[in-house]
């Protein structure tokens, strides 16, 4: 029996070798999903006994409306009485409206506890990834976790609270058509129930086939979500390439993964749906016949027989739908494997227990012999580095890519904590206070102008939740942005889309540095804020900086040695080191590292005027 079932499993259940395919999460048991999920359902539960209420009212009601056609078999149809048919008819009218009322408040109450529930859980599943660290997102492929914020959070939904109150509703009809049964036949109703023990072993027999097939049409899912999500995210490099025939087949690759695994569940179903009906035939048959012998014998009226058989088709509805609650099952216990996955990541840099909030630092920064490795990486990111910025002051980094300058962008607002060493903020150890005012006293200008789906104004105020409306323009004047924005259709009410690729790149780094302005905060850092931008956006967009910089603690990493010329101190990093620090007349007339650097950059901006030219 274990060599068909295993042979089975194989023709059923499609093999998971895509190289596309997202990893499988760990196995877990039912208990575990209701103890990590089942909170998520607490503000909600005083209304689950008022769903159980109606439940049970709709099954007696649906009980009652069958047994009123007994009545009219019995006291209309065979005794030729017409005169019952009054009453019956307004009982079965009050009945049908009762039941439609009840029917009513049970689909709407359940529904807005089942939706309450699903916010709940999902917005806590969200909160989680917000607070994870960077490098836990980076290791995830985006449309992957996308679907378990999605799909997988509603599978566990659909069976915790929706597929409970479905198995609860269920159990209940058939406990009173069962009850109903006896009252009509008791001998008759043993023989009915003989066969719900069949339906359990065949329901048994199905669920490790169901299980696997409900696994690989998750990651599936996931594995769909990713290749779409990191196609289109890369849209222009793509079409660049020539690389869109391409990944369309990558998708349509995916496409069919998750056909095969949806072909597999359709398959699995197909092979249970006909051992269920061959059962519930078998069991009306056997009841017509000794239903019929008991008419003849006048043990059983005929219409308590139709009745009888009505009853028993009703009920092996109820039962067929617990069977099918195994799918609802192991399609949570997919989705819960893959979103504990999720939640089971812990963050690497969380509030210290007694973590103190500043409301507005000084800005004096400083890292004492910070050395540092990324998770994963190989060697050192940073090692020994020792610098200090004084508040107004403005520090270069300079270095090759690779040198260490955005790693410690990334440990002054704290993505990481150094492996050895401090990052002080006047003079405080980053990790005595909280993570929150530390970003909220720390500005960043990125090589990359984040925008996001929004309104001008929404961007520029990203960081400021109660910006007033002369705040934001008066940044936006700032920064030299407002030109631009005036001739926009809406102004600051202009929707910028997706990635704000309506923008140029000059505008879109002209509405970070608004910004940046509008938070105000002392220390500033610019992450090769010139990138990517031509010669005559740089120099437009000098003055802005300027702006963005004065009366601020400002640390510019940048390959454009234009930028650093002004700088207080240059620090020049080498494969995680400091190799050398001065102003900048003091690393050119020292003929090292930044000198060559400056000669070979004097050079190319040369060759750039002979070509132009």
């Amino acid at each position: 029996m274990s060599a068909f079932r295993d042979r089975l499993r194989d023709l059923l259940v499609p093999r998971s070798d895509d190289p596309e395919l997202v990893a499988a999460a760990r196995e877990m048991k039912l208990r575990h999903v209701f103890k990590r999920f089942w909170p998520d359902a607490r503000p909600y539960r005083r209304w689950i006994p008022v769903v159980v209420l109606l439940v049970m009212l709709g099954a007696l009601v649906e009980t009652a409306e069958i047994w009123m056609f007994k009545l009219v078999v019995d006291e209309v149809l065979v005794p030729g009485n017409l005169e019952p048919l009054i009453w019956i008819a307004i009982a079965y009218v009050g009945l049908t409206l009762v039941g439609g009322l009840i029917g009513f408040g049970d689909e709407y109450l359940g529904t807005w506890i089942a939706e309450r529930f699903l916010i709940s859980m999902r917005t806590r599943v969200f909160s989680h990834l917000q607070r994870l660290s960077l490098d836990a997102l980076d290791r995830r492929r985006l449309g992957d976790v996308l679907s378990r914020l999605t799909g997988d959070v509603n599978a566990i939904e659909r069976f915790m609270l929706s597929g409970l109150i479905d198995g609860l509703s269920a159990s209940l009809r058939i406990l009173f058509f069962a009850g109903a049964l006896f009252a009509l036949q008791w001998d008759l109703a043993l023989v009915a129930l003989f066969v719900a023990p069949l339906f359990f072993l065949v329901a048994r027999s199905f669920s490790r086939l169901v299980k696997g097939a409900a696994r690989e049409q998750s990651r599936r899912s996931g594995s769909l979500s990713a290749v779409a999500e990191e196609s289109l995210a890369n849209a222009a490099l793509v079409q660049a390439s020539n690389r869109q025939d391409a990944e369309v087949e990558r998708l349509r690759r995916e496409n069919e993964g998750m056909l095969r695994a949806d072909l597999a569940a359709v398959r699995i179903r197909g092979l249970f749906s006909p051992a269920i009906d061959f059962i519930e035939l078998a069991g009306v048959l056997v009841i017509f016949v000794l239903g019929t012998l008991a008419v003849a014998d006048g043990t059983l009226s005929l219409g308590g027989l139709l009745v009888f058989v009505a009853y028993l088709s009703q009920l092996y509805g109820p039962a067929r739908e617990l069977g099918s609650l195994s799918n609802r099952l192991f399609r949570a216990l997919a989705g819960a494997e893959r979103v504990t996955e999720l939640l089971d990541e812990r963050p690497r840099v969380t509030d210290a227990p007694n973590a103190v909030a500043i409301e507005r630092a000084r800005g004096a920064v400083e890292l004492d012999r910070v050395s540092f490795a990324y998770p994963g990486g190989h060697g050192e990111a940073l090692r020994d580095v020792s610098l200090t910025v004084e508040p107004g002051q403005t520090l270069a980094l300079v270095g090759a890519s690779g040198a260490g300058k955005s790693t410690i962008a990334k440990l002054l607002l704290r993505f990481y904590d150094p492996d050895s060493g401090a990052v002080l903020l006047d003079g405080r150890d980053l990790r005595s206070l909280k993570l929150r005012s530390i970003r909220e006293n720390v500005a960043i200008l990125l090589q990359e102008q984040l925008v996001l789906h929004g309104s001008v104004g929404d961007n520029i105020a990203f960081g400021v939740a109660h910006a007033s409306e002369r705040e934001i323009v008066a940044a936006a004047r700032a920064a030299g942005a407002d030109g631009f924005i005036g001739e926009l259709p809406d102004g600051y009410d202009t929707l910028l889309g997706e990635r704000g690729r309506r923008l140029s790149g000059g505008q879109r780094q002209r509405i970070a540095i608004a910004r940046a302005l509008i938070s105000n905060a002392p220390v500033l850092l610019l992450d090769e804020p010139s990138t990517g931008l031509d010669a005559a956006t740089r120099e437009e967009l000098v003055d802005p900086m300027l702006r963005l910089a004065r009366e601020r603690t400002t640390i510019v990493i940048s390959h454009d040695l234009l930028t650093t010329r002004s700088a207080d101190q240059v620090v020049v990093l080498d494969g995680g080191g400091v190799a050398e620090r001065g102003t900048h007349s003091e690393l050119v007339a020292r003929g090292g590292i930044y000198s060559r650097l400056w000669t070979l950059h004097q050079r190319a901006d040369e060759r750039t005027v002979e070509v132009v030219a």
